[in-house]
């Protein structure tokens, strides 16, 4: 039932009537009385006998057509189970509201039942391997899908790869073994260069987009002509994840670092883990991509359920930018208050010369408009608080800066790393920056790309691009330079992924570079000692991955340990814990402050145990509802974030 009551998160058995007889199919959507009232629920299964002796009779059934596959729901009740969730809840995200007019439109009725009626397997049809050349595996990794093999891989994209063409010929070599796919990407954008790149590889009418930003109509007309098995692929945004595919032969997620990959709704789950969950269940290939790799994703390839598809190191140097950090500038010896600039002198003449090259530039920063938070005008160290370590605000009118988490006032501030009083304006975003620059080169047009518009691509010529990151556009011939200010603002992040994030929005944007030999340049201004700057310095993003990875195994953070978060009210925090049986070996941390004055505490495990920890917490949060709880609680296995 579509009840999201944890200790309702059970199957209940109904007769069914002889007049919905013929309706009533494993898969359809029903409505049934429950407590006096009737509720929306889901038909599971048709069996002849229940071990309940009185049963109340099925009212409705909503619709005919059986949208929920088997497959789908062995995959939302794992899913549930994993982030200790409940099965309405994750069907709710798997399956779109039902649009009757297009139900109508799209009837199926010529079907009795379509896990029944497997699609036509077409003869094998060698994939053009030269796109993968590059990789001493890729060309296996074809062959292996063209043939009905499951192999799983974590791969790591060259400098201006065309990652949409390579994930096509993925795709169309699974295809061509007479199966289909599943792709997941982060945003828009991906999902129309992804589009298009399938579309050209497979034709048109062979897959479908899943996108809630697609309309409630169109989404649902592409999810039945997906459960229908009218094509053989899906694409689409995280909410694709869960996409009804006949003869699933390969699940792959492009970027699995970006955060919109992450459900923000109960219970909270990540589009790469259901897809590695759904390639477990069902024996599927499973492809991890991206121009950076996760913790996670390294920990795949070491534990040796992925293998690492990747370049060789004499190719990658002949695809890479020339790469410099500002903090290796000669000039710095002259002139030491450069350390300090926002746009230091390497960073100006490498766009100078660029532009004179008659290339675009392009510049990245991390805010799109005026940050309101300071840092030492002397060093640039971020302005902390000296009570709570928050982030100071800027001065008010009196000129004393507060804290923004605890709002006490720092009348006293100097800065810990060079005693310095005067503080400065830290970030000043998308917007300064393009009227600044727009000053300092005038005649060059300058571009912005951000929230309000996103570019999908620039034209060759001089010209200045200013974006935020995800939102870089392509430029015709690749770009001349490429400058990633503000860095420090992406590593000094109080959060466990800071330095993951910012080296994968850093190679995301480096990747849109020219070759070196081609006069492709960039400059990163940061000091080139930092471990995300060395990983972008040599384009190996494999080695920070392992690194990072060993320093969590370390500390025992996700993904090396399994983490749950209880969020909410003291009390209602302390009844849930106090409430549930923890496995062997759990460690309780916290408390810690949340937002709107509730707190948070976490529960450590080692991955063996993870699910015995979902699972009491679950059962926990079951007990608290069948006493009709007040305040609620929110559990979230593997938070994004941990502060």
């Amino acid at each position: 039932m579509d009840v999201p009551l944890p200790h309702l998160d059970r199957p209940f058995d109904y007769l069914v009537p002889d007049t919905l007889d013929a309706d009533a199919r494993p898969g359809v959507r029903v409505k049934v009385r429950f407590a006096g009232q009737l509720v929306d629920g889901w038909l599971l299964e048709r069996v002849a006998e229940s071990a309940h002796p009185k049963l109340a009779y099925l009212e409705k059934v909503v619709s005919p057509v059986p949208v929920l596959a088997p497959e789908v729901a062995a995959l939302a009740r794992a899913v549930a189970d994993r982030y200790a969730g409940s099965l309405a809840d994750v069907l709710r995200l798997a399956v779109p509201p039902r649009h009757a007019r297009v139900e109508k439109d799209v009837t199926a009725t010529d079907t009795a039942d379509t896990d029944d009626a497997p699609g036509e397997v077409t003869d094998p049809t060698p994939v053009d391997p030269r796109g993968w050349r590059d990789y001493p595996a890729g060309p296996a990794l074809l062959r292996a899908l063209t043939a009905g093999r499951a192999p799983r891989a974590v791969w790591s994209a060259l400098p201006g790869e065309d990652w949409a063409d390579r994930y096509a010929d993925a795709v169309a070599a699974t295809v061509a073994g007479g199966r289909g796919a599943v792709v997941v990407v982060a945003d828009a954008r991906d999902l129309d260069r992804l589009d298009a790149a399938l579309t050209a590889v497979l034709g048109p009418g062979r897959h479908a987009c899943l996108s809630a930003a697609a309309g409630p109509a169109r989404r649902y007309r592409a999810f039945l002509a997906a459960r229908r098995g009218d094509v053989p692929v899906v694409i689409g945004t995280r909410a694709a994840m869960f996409a009804p595919v006949e003869r699933l032969g390969l699940v792959a997620v492009w970027d699995d670092g970006d955060d919109l990959h992450a459900e923000p709704r109960a219970p909270y789950p990540h589009a790469r883990e259901v897809l590695l969950t759904r390639a477990q269940l069902g024996g599927t290939a499973a492809l991890v991509g991206g121009y950076a790799r996760t913790a996670e994703a390294q920990l795949l390839v070491e534990t040796g359920w992925a293998r690492e598809v990747a370049a060789d190191r004499a190719t990658v140097r002949a695809r890479m930018p020339a790469i410099a950090p500002t903090g290796d500038d000669p000039h710095l010896a002259r002139d030491p208050g450069a350390a300090t600039a926002r746009l230091p002198s390497l960073a100006w003449t490498t766009a100078r010369d660029a532009l004179r090259a008659d290339l675009p530039v392009l510049v990245q920063v991390p805010r799109r408009g005026y940050l309101p938070s300071v840092a030492c005008a002397e060093c640039r160290a971020p302005a902390r608080c000296p009570h709570c370590a928050g982030p100071l605000g800027l001065p008010s009118a009196d000129g004393v800066p507060a804290c923004r988490w605890c709002g006490r006032v720092a009348a006293a501030y100097a800065c810990p790393e060079c005693g310095g009083r005067r503080l400065r304006a830290s970030v000043t975003g998308a917007r300064r920056t393009a009227e600044e620059l727009g000053r300092a080169f005038p005649g060059v047009p300058v571009r912005t790309s951000g929230r309000e518009e996103v570019l999908d691509g620039v034209p060759a010529g001089a010209g200045l691009v200013i974006a935020t990151p995800g939102a870089e556009p392509v430029a015709e011939g690749g770009y001349g330079a490429v400058l990633l200010l503000d860095s420090w603002a992406l590593l000094t992040r109080a959060d466990l992924r800071a330095g993951e994030e910012a080296l994968r929005r850093w190679l995301a944007a480096a990747a849109l570079a020219r070759p070196g030999p081609a006069g492709g340049r960039v400059v990163v201004v940061a000091d080139g000692a930092l471990a995300p700057v060395q990983a972008l310095l040599r384009w190996d993003s494999a080695w920070f991955a392992t690194r990072e990875l060993a320093e969590r195994r370390e500390l025992g953070f996700p993904p090396a340990v399994r983490m749950a978060s209880v969020t909410g009210g003291a009390d209602a925090v302390a009844d849930l814990l106090a409430g549930t049986r923890l496995p062997d070996g759990a460690e309780v941390l916290g408390p810690v402050p949340a937002d709107e004055g509730r707190e948070r505490m976490l529960v450590r495990v080692p991955r063996a145990r993870a699910a015995a920890l979902a699972g009491a917490l679950h059962a926990a949060a079951g007990q608290r509802s069948a006493r009709k709880a007040a305040d609620p609680v929110r559990l979230q296995i593997d938070p994004l974030s941990l502060f």
